[in-house]
């Protein structure tokens, strides 16, 4: 038997129902709590908060409405002083080189790829939040413009080329009909 503060739930449907054992509770009906969300999906709604932060606190502050690329640039701007990423300058004796030697005083960026994916995350946030894809500043072709030029100055900066993944053509001939065309798959490369 039960004691009088547990609950005995009947869960399913049809026929076949299973019971649930609660935990002890009062007689308020409990709520179900909201489905745990992903890591991408909890990783967009900071990152949503943040953006809508930093709007805020700009002088003056823009609304969302008013929001366009130049201010999505200041923000990636803004985020590069909580950098980590050590971008070396021109002048700088490790300049193009993969492994840096010693200390130098280069500043510290975000990372291109940290950015990149950021601004996929804010994209697609500024379109569940009731944003118009036609006018989502974060797909501005302004901002694969800054994004290309980060990408590339920072792998200069490191010695190490960008290089943009290739699509190489496999062929695959059937060994069991000699008459069966051979068979064309695009695979990318690294």
């Amino acid at each position: 038997m039960m004691s009088s503060e547990q609950r005995l739930r009947e869960v399913g449907e049809g026929s076949s129902s299973t019971s649930i054992m609660l935990e002890p509770s009062d007689d308020h009906h409990q709520l179900p709590s909201p489905p745990q969300l992903s890591r991408y999906e909890s990783q967009k709604r900071r990152d949503w908060t943040t953006f809508g932060q930093y709007l805020k606190n700009h002088k003056p502050p823009v609304p969302l409405s008013n929001c366009n690329y130049n201010h999505v640039l200041d923000f990636l701007r803004y985020l590069d002083q909580f950098g980590k990423t050590k971008v070396h300058l021109h002048g700088c004796v490790f300049f193009g080189e993969s492994e840096q030697g010693g200390p130098c005083t280069c500043p510290l960026r975000q990372a291109w790829g940290s950015l990149d994916a950021l601004i996929g995350r804010l994209r697609a946030a500024y379109e569940e939040n009731g944003g118009l894809q036609e006018t989502n500043p974060f797909a501005n072709s302004a901002i694969r413009i800054y994004l290309r030029e980060v990408r590339d100055s920072q792998a200069k900066a490191r010695g190490i080329p960008y290089k943009k993944k290739k699509k190489r053509k496999i062929q695959i001939n059937s060994s069991n009909n000699n008459e069966t065309p051979a068979r064309t798959f695009q695979l990318h490369s690294s």
